[in-house]
C-alpha cells in the first residue's frame, strides 16, 4: 500500500512542476514553490526503490511497518495539500468563467483581476510552507530507513514459497469426498473423452489456504486414477514458470533419473517421445503465471500422449486457468468446509493427548472457535495446532475472543500464503482491494458501488483514455478472478444487481495491512469508544451506530480520515444532525461520507451549511433520508464530486441551483424522488462528465432546465426517467435532447403527466408527436411508457429497437389499440395495465404482416421460414381494473394457425380484466407455460376451475395455477427448475399502481 500512495504522489507531483504564469512573476514566491516540490520528488524517488523489499518485510517485522506507517502518512499528507491546491485552482476557474459571463463593466473587471491574484499568491504562499513542513519530516524517514538495509527493488528477495509433493495423510483430510469423486470421474469416467479437446486442461480453483492441493494430492493418489493412467507425473511450478525445470522434471519423472541435457529444444523433442502412445497424467501444482507464451511450446510437446491423457492445474486466478486452456466445464471452482468437516479437523489436532472428560468440557467453545474459520482448512489447522497447547477453557476462550489478526500463530501461518496472492498484485489493485477493509466483515458489497468508492480514492486511473468506470470494472473483475470475492446471490429479485462478499480471513488479512490506517468503531451500549492513539491518523473510518446515541465527540480525533462510512443499519440518522455541522467542519480531509439511512422513515432533514468545507468530498451518499428536504448551496462549491446518492429521498423537492458548478458530478442518482422533487435546476447541461442522471423532472417553465438541456450529456449510461413529460409543448425541445445519440442509455421510463398545480388542458393534446421525437438509442433493451395521451402508438422508431427486452404501457387512458409488440425479437417480459378503451387484443398485437397471415402453411419450405410473433416472450402480465373495457382477446382463425405464438411464454398473469370472456388458444395450448395466475376477473376464473371449468383440460398441463390468490395447482419440481418471478408484477422499475393514481390525484 505504501508503495501504491507514494507512487501515485509522484506521478502528481510532476505535474505541479508547471508553475503558473502568474505567480512566475512573484520570482522569489516561484522559486521557493519549485524548490520544496522538487525536494518532495527526490525524497519520494529515493524511498520508492526500496519500498517492495520494505512491504515484504512488514509481515513479520513490526518496525518496518511503523516506519512504512510513518511514510504512508506523509505521503497522504502531501496528496491532500496537492489536491487543496487542485482544487483552488478548480473553483478560481469556474468562478473566473461566471463573472466573466456576467459581463460586468470594465472596473469591476479590473477589480476582480486584483483579487483573483492576491488570492492565488495567498494560495501558493501557504503550499509552499506546507511543502516545507512535509521535507522535514521526509528528511528523518529518510535517514531511518538506511537502519533497515532494504534491498533495491531489482535484488528484492520474494516471499518464501511453499514447494509440494504428490504425497498425503488420508487420515489427516476431513470432507473433499464429493469433490474427490466428482474429479476422478472427470479424469478417468465413461465422459472423460475430454469434449475433443486433444489434451484437456482440468483446473482446480480458489483462494490460498482452501485446500487445492490436497484435494490434487486426493485425485493424484487415488487408486482409479492409478490404474488408469500409464504415467503420473507431479509438478510444483509456483512462480516464476520456468518451462526449463518443468519439461526437465517431466523427462526426469520418465527416466528416473537426473538429466544432462542442454537446449530447450532437445528436452522438447525428448519428452515428446516418451509421452507418445502413453496415457499421461500431468498435475501441476500452484501455477501463477499469466504468460501464456511459456507454456504453449511445453503443451505441444505434451499432445502426443494417448487419448485420455489429462493435465490438472491448481491456481488461485480464474485468468490463469483460461490460459492455460481450461473450458468452463472443467473449471472447478473449490467451496470452503462445511462447520462440521471444519470441527472435524481442528478437534484432531486440538484434542490429541487429551481425555474425553477433557474434550467434552472443551467442545462447546471448540465449535464456536471452528466458525471462526469460516471453512478455510489451514485456517483449522493452525487455530487446532495452536489449541493443542492451551490446557484451560480460559485459555481456549481467550482464542476464541481474540481477533484473528490478534492471534501471532496466524500472522506467522495463515497470512503469509494469503500475503503471496496479494504480492502478486499490481499497485493498483493493492490499493483497491486494501481499501475493503473498511468494510464491516462479512459485508455484502454492490460492484458498482465499491467502483465509485474506489473512483473517490483515486486508485483508478486509465491508460488510453478509458473511462474510470470502466478502468473499475476490469479491476474488479481482475481481483474477482483472483479469489479475493466471492459471488453472493441474493433474492430472485436483485438478480440485475451484482453482489459479492470477501472470505472473513482475506478481511482479516486486510486488516493487518491497514491496521493503522484504517479503523473501525462501534457505539454500544452507550460506552464512550475507545481510541487507540497509535490509530489516530488513520485515513479510512467505519462508525457502526449499534445505540441511537448521537456521534460520539471521539470521531472528530481522527481529523485525517479521507473515507468514513457512518452505518445507520440499526438506528436512523436523525440523531447526527446535531454533530454534523462539526464533522464537516473538522474532518476536512474526506474525499468520500456515507451518511445513508437504513429502512426507517425518520432521518435527517437537512444538510448544514458546513458540508461546503469538504473541499476533497468526492463521494456523498444521502440515500434513505426520507425526510431530507433540501440541499444547501453550499453543496455546490464542491467542485470534486463525483457521486451524489440520493435514492430514496423521497421528501427533496429541489436541487440546489447551482448544482452546474460541480463539473467533476459523473453519477447523480436520484432514483424514486419523482413525487417530491419539483423540477430539475438550470445548469445541468453543463455537467458534461454525467454517466447517471436517474430521473430528469420537466416543469415547463423558463426557470428549470428544460429536454434540451439533455443534449450535451452524452455519457448518460443505464437508466434514465424522464417525468412531467406532460409540461412540453414544444416537439423541438424533446428532439434537441437527442436520446438517440446517448448510447450507453439501457432503461428509458417515459412518463406523461406533469408537475403539481399543471394540469390544465392535458387531455386536450396529442402526445404521438412528442413520443415520436424522444427516439431512443437503438442498444436500448428496457422501455417504459406511463400515462402517454393519444389514441395510437406509432412512433416508427419502437419497432427497430431489436435489443428491447421488457416493455411496460401502464395507464395510457386514451390508447384504443396495442401497438404490433410481437415484431420484437428480443422481448421477454411485457407488462400491459391500466387501459381505459382498449376493447379488444387482435392479431395486430402480434406484428403479423397481412402477407404473412395469408401465406398458406405449404409455402413455407422450411422451419426457419416460418412465422413467429413474440419470439422471445417469458414473461406477460395484463392489468386492467374493474371499470376497464377489454373483452375479447382474439383467437387465431383457420388462415392464420400456421404463425407460432410466443413459443417461449414462461409465466401469464391476468389481474382486473372483469370483462375478458376467454383466452386465446394459442395461450391455453402453450406447452412452454409454467405459471397461470389470473385474479379478479371472474368470467376466465370461473373457466379455468379445476375439474369443473370449461378450460380446464386445456390448461391442466400447467404446472402452477393460481386462481383469485388460491393456488389450485403447482408441481413444486417443475416451478423450481422453472426459477422465475413468482408472480411478482413485471413493472417492478416504476410505481405500483396505487401509487400512480395516487401522484396522478395529486397533480
Amino acid at each position: 500500500m505504501a508503495k501504491s500512495i507514494v507512487s501515485a504522489v509522484l506521478e502528481k507531483l510532476s505535474s505541479f512542476l508547471m508553475i503558473p504564469g502568474e505567480i512566475k512573476r512573484n520570482f522569489e514566491l516561484a522559486l521557493a514553490l519549485e524548490e520544496e516540490i522538487g525536494k518532495v520528488i527526490a525524497h519520494f524517488q529515493d524511498i520508492q526503490s526500496v519500498l517492495q523489499d520494505a512491504e515484504s518485510k512488514q509481515v513479520k517485522d513490526a518496525n518496518v511497518r511503523n516506519w512504512l506507517k510513518k511514510l504512508k502518512d506523509v505521503a497522504y499528507d502531501v496528496d491532500d495539500v496537492l489536491d487543496e491546491w487542485n482544487s483552488e485552482k478548480l473553483k478560481s476557474q469556474i468562478e473566473k468563467e461566471q463573472k466573466e459571463a456576467r459581463n460586468f463593466p470594465l472596473l469591476k473587471k479590473m477589480r476582480n483581476s486584483i483579487s483573483s491574484f492576491t488570492f492565488q499568491t495567498i494560495l501558493y504562499y501557504k503550499i509552499a510552507s506546507k511543502l516545507n513542513g512535509v521535507n522535514e519530516q521526509l528528511d528523518s524517514i529518510a535517514t531511518e530507513k538506511d537502519r533497515y538495509k532494504f534491498g533495491l527493488e531489482k535484488v528484492v528477495e520474494e516471499p518464501r514459497r511453499l514447494i509440494t509433493a504428490s504425497f498425503i495423510d488420508d487420515e489427516e483430510v476431513y470432507g473433499r469426498c464429493q469433490e474427490t469423486e466428482i474429479l476422478v470421474n472427470v479424469l478417468v469416467g465413461e465422459n472423460s473423452s475430454g469434449g475433443g479437446l486433444k489434451l484437456p486442461v482440468i483446473s482446480i480453483m480458489g483462494m490460498g489456504g482452501i485446500g487445492k492441493t490436497t484435494l490434487a494430492q486426493l485425485v493424484y493418489n487415488h487408486s482409479d486414477v492409478e490404474c488408469h493412467f500409464d504415467k503420473r507425473i507431479w509438478i510444483c511450478v509456483s512462480d516464476p514458470f520456468d518451462e526449463i525445470r518443468i519439461a526437465k522434471e517431466i523427462l526426469e519423472a520418465f527416466k528416473g533419473e537426473s538429466l544432462n541435457l542442454v537446449g530447450k529444444d532437445n528436452i522438447l523433442q525428448e519428452i515428446r517421445s516418451h509421452v507418445s502412445g502413453k496415457k499421461v497424467l500431468l498435475v501441476l501444482d500452484d501455477v501463477w503465471s499469466e504468460d501464456a507464451t511459456r507454456w504453449e511450446q511445453l503443451r505441444t510437446s505434451l499432445k502426443h500422449c494417448s487419448p485420455g491423457s489429462r493435465i490438472l492445474i491448481t491456481t488461485r486466478n480464474e485468468k490463469v486457468a483460461i490460459i492455460m486452456g481450461t473450458t468452463s466445464s472443467n473449471l472447478f471452482l473449490l467451496n470452503t468446509l462445511s462447520l462440521e468437516e471444519c470441527w472435524s479437523l481442528l478437534s484432531r489436532r486440538a484434542y490429541y493427548g487429551r481425555t474425553r472428560e477433557e474434550c467434552e468440557n472443551l467442545d462447546d467453545i471448540g465449535w464456536k472457535i471452528a466458525e471462526k474459520c469460516q471453512g478455510l482448512p489451514l485456517a483449522a489447522k493452525i487455530l487446532g495446532g495452536l489449541l493443542r497447547f492451551k490446557r484451560t477453557r480460559e485459555q481456549w476462550q481467550n482464542v476464541l475472543d481474540s481477533e484473528m489478526w490478534d492471534i501471532e500463530e496466524a500472522e506467522q501461518d495463515l497470512f503469509p500464503p494469503l500475503f503471496l496472492s496479494y504480492y502478486e498484485l499490481p499497485l493498483a489493485f493493492k490499493q483497491c482491494i486494501s481499501y475493503c477493509a473498511v468494510f464491516p466483515k462479512g459485508m455484502i458489497l454492490r460492484k458498482d458501488e465499491l467502483i465509485k468508492l474506489w473512483m473517490a480514492q483515486d486508485y483508478l486511473k486509465g491508460v488510453r483514455c478509458e473511462e474510470m468506470e470502466i478502468v473499475g470494472e476490469e479491476y474488479f473483475d481482475e481481483l474477482h478472478m483472483r479469489s479475493f470475492f466471492q459471488d453472493f446471490r441474493g433474492d430472485e429479485l436483485d438478480s440485475g444487481i451484482m453482489k459479492y462478499k470477501m472470505h472473513d480471513i482475506i478481511h482479516d488479512f486486510l486488516l493487518v495491512l491497514m491496521k493503522t490506517e484504517c479503523v473501525m468503531l462501534v457505539n454500544h451500549d452507550s460506552e464512550e469508544l475507545k481510541v487507540d492513539l497509535s490509530c489516530e491518523s488513520a485515513r479510512y473510518g467505519t462508525l457502526i451506530r449499534k445505540e441511537a446515541a448521537p456521534t460520539e465527540p471521539n470521531i472528530f480525533r481522527f481529523r485525517k480520515l479521507r473515507s468514513l462510512l457512518i452505518d445507520s443499519s440499526y438506528h436512523d440518522t436523525s440523531s447526527l444532525r446535531l454533530y454534523l455541522p462539526r464533522l464537516f467542519d473538522q474532518l476536512t480531509c474526506l474525499r468520500t461520507l456515507n451518511l445513508s439511512n437504513g429502512l426507517f422513515r425518520n432521518s435527517i432533514e437537512e444538510l448544514p451549511d458546513e458540508i461546503g468545507k469538504l473541499v476533497h468530498l468526492r463521494y456523498l451518499n444521502l440515500k434513505n433520508n426520507k425526510k431530507l428536504k433540501e440541499l444547501p448551496e453550499s453543496l455546490c462549491g464542491l467542485c470534486n464530486l463525483q457521486t451524489l446518492n440520493l435514492k430514496w429521498c423521497d421528501s427533496l423537492k429541489e436541487l440546489p441551483c447551482g448544482i452546474g458548478k460541480i463539473i467533476n458530478l459523473r453519477h447523480l442518482e436520484n432514483d424514486q424522488t419523482n413525487l417530491s422533487l419539483m423540477a430539475i435546476p438550470k445548469g445541468i447541461g453543463r455537467l458534461t462528465n454525467l454517466q447517471t442522471l436517474s430521473l430528469f423532472v420537466v416543469m415547463g417553465n423558463s426557470d428549470t432546465s428544460s429536454l434540451g438541456d439533455l443534449q450535451n450529456l452524452i455519457h448518460l449510461r443505464g437508466l434514465l426517467k424522464i417525468s412531467g413529460l406532460g409540461a412540453v409543448c414544444d416537439v423541438t425541445e424533446a428532439k434537441k435532447a437527442e436520446l438517440e445519440n446517448k448510447k450507453g442509455l439501457r432503461t428509458l421510463i417515459l412518463d406523461f403527466t406533469i408537475s403539481k398545480g399543471l394540469m390544465s388542458n392535458r387531455w386536450q393534446r396529442d402526445d404521438g408527436r412528442l413520443l415520436e421525437a424522444l427516439r431512443p438509442p437503438p442498444c436500448l433493451e428496457e422501455l417504459e411508457i406511463w400515462w402517454y395521451n393519444s389514441p395510437t402508438i406509432s412512433a416508427n422508431w419502437m419497432m427497430g429497437l431489436t435489443k428491447l427486452s421488457h416493455v411496460s404501457l401502464g395507464y395510457c387512458l386514451h390508447l384504443k389499440s396495442l401497438p404490433p409488440l410481437g415484431k420484437l425479437p428480443s422481448l421477454e417480459s411485457l407488462y400491459i395495465g391500466g387501459m381505459s378503451r382498449v376493447e379488444k387484443v387482435s392479431v395486430e398485437f402480434l406484428g403479423v404482416e397481412r402477407e404473412e397471415i395469408l401465406a398458406p402453411s405449404s409455402s413455407l419450405e422450411s422451419p426457419s421460414l416460418s412465422v413467429i410473433a413474440f419470439p422471445s416472450l417469458k414473461h406477460l402480465e395484463f392489468e386492467f381494473f374493474d371499470l376497464e373495457e377489454w373483452e375479447d382477446w382474439m383467437p387465431l382463425t383457420s388462415r392464420e394457425e400456421h404463425i407460432s405464438i410466443m413459443p417461449r411464454l414462461c409465466s401469464l398473469t391476468i389481474n382486473s380484466c372483469p370483462k375478458l370472456k376467454a383466452l386465446p388458444c394459442y395461450v391455453l395450448h402453450n406447452t412452454s407455460l409454467k405459471q397461470l395466475n389470473i385474479s379478479q376477473s371472474p368470467t376466465l376464473s370461473e373457466r379455468c376451475r379445476k375439474e369443473t371449468g370449461e378450460d380446464w383440460l386445456k390448461i391442466s398441463h400447467i404446472p402452477s395455477i393460481m386462481i383469485d390468490s388460491v393456488r389450485i395447482q403447482v408441481n413444486c419440481s417443475s416451478v423450481e427448475e422453472f426459477g422465475v418471478l413468482q408472480f411478482q408484477p413485471l413493472h417492478s422499475s416504476s410505481l405500483s399502481s396505487k401509487n400512480f393514481l395516487k401522484a396522478f390525484s395529486q397533480n
